[in-house]
Parts: C-alpha cells; structure tokens; sequence
C-alpha cells in the first residue's frame, strides 16, 4: 500500500487489519485490529492524528483528515460507507456515516447512531445516541429501532468478514479473456438491505 511517513511519523497498522493496496496512509495514522480500508481511501495523518479503532471499516473512496492537534476517530464497530468525508470528527462505537457523507469538524455522531447518505453533519453538532439523522444540513429525524441497529451490526460484521476474506484471499491478477465453464462465485455472505429506514 502507499504508506508514508513524515516528519519521522509512520503509520501504524494491525495484521489482523486489512488496507487495500490502492489507500494511502500517511504519518499519524493507527488502524486497529480487524479494521478494513477499502480502495482509494485517504488517511492523512499529516496534521491531526487517524484513529480507526478494532473492527471499524473505512470503505472505497473515503477521506479521513484533520486540524492540527486534533483527531479524527472513528471508535469499535464504526461503518464508514463509500465516498464518506470525516474531517476533525468522532464517530462513536457502532455508529454509521452513510454514503458520501460529510461530519465537519469538531462534530460527534453518538454511539449506535445513522448519518444517512449523503447528509451534511456541520461542525460541532452532535448527534444523539440511537438517532438517525438526514439533510443538509443534518437534522435529526427519530430514535432508530434494534431492528436497525442489529441490520447496522450485521453489515458491520461482513464487512469484518471481508477484511479476514480479502487477508486470506485477495491477490492482484491478470484479467481473463473469456468467462471460464463452470465460473465460481466469491463466498460471501448475504447481506438483507434494510428499506425500512424512513425520514420520519
């Protein structure tokens, strides 16, 4: 993976972690035990400290950064979903930024809580335990049911799942020129989509 240091600072990572070849770490950065980066993320440690701690995962295209002296946390359990931006911001334990989302800085999305996709979570706000929250800029919209909360766990799971898969199995290769008779399919397990969260 593009790993850099600067300023004698080296990235940190787990060997139970997993780190796409294709993210880039630089400096300040820790990523915990069981955590999963995925493709084209971005981790700059080059101001502010980056925490993913165990189990969080960091998916395609996401940017991780921060002001100086401060860090950016994402705690046990986070799910940060494709495209998200988290600046200076702390996602608590079991908590979900959405997909191309954006937490600015100084804001903190409360344990269990949902940032849904593409809400904008201004600087300084925080969001309750359990909530989910929409819109730009973000506002609450109600208590989140277990339900939810257990589909968010599960994602979170495959996505631990993944990070043991991907360590396991994962290797760059040449393309094939034609599908092979009798194709494989990968192994990974279904995820049901919840369609039941609702703004209101």
């Amino acid at each position: 993976m593009p790993c850099y240091s600067i300023e004698g600072v080296i990235p940190v990572v787990h060997p139970s972690a997993y780190v796409h070849p294709t993210a880039v770490l630089i400096g300040d950065v820790h990523i915990g035990p069981n955590c999963y980066v995925g493709p084209n993320a971005s981790l700059r440690g080059d101001f502010g400290r980056i925490v993913l701690l165990a189990g969080a995962n960091l998916q395609d295209n996401c940017v991780m950064h921060g002001f100086p002296q401060q860090d950016t946390l994402v705690e046990e359990n986070g799910h940060i979903g494709h495209g998200a931006v988290l600046h200076s911001c702390t996602v608590r334990r079991d908590a979900l930024v959405g997909m191309n989302a954006v937490v600015m800085d100084e804001a903190e999305v409360g344990p269990r809580a949902i940032v849904a996709a593409c809400a904008f979570v201004p600087a300084g706000m925080r969001v309750a335990e359990q909530t989910l929250v929409a819109g730009v800029p973000a506002r609450a919209i109600r208590q989140l049911t277990e339900e939810e909360v257990q589909w968010k766990l599960a994602g979170t799971e495959t996505y631990q799942d993944l990070t043991r898969r991907c360590l396991a199995s994962l290797k760059k290769v040449d393309p094939l020129e034609e599908v092979e008779d009798n194709r494989p399919s990968v192994l990974a397990p279904p995820v049901r989509p919840l369609i039941a969260i609702k703004r209101g």
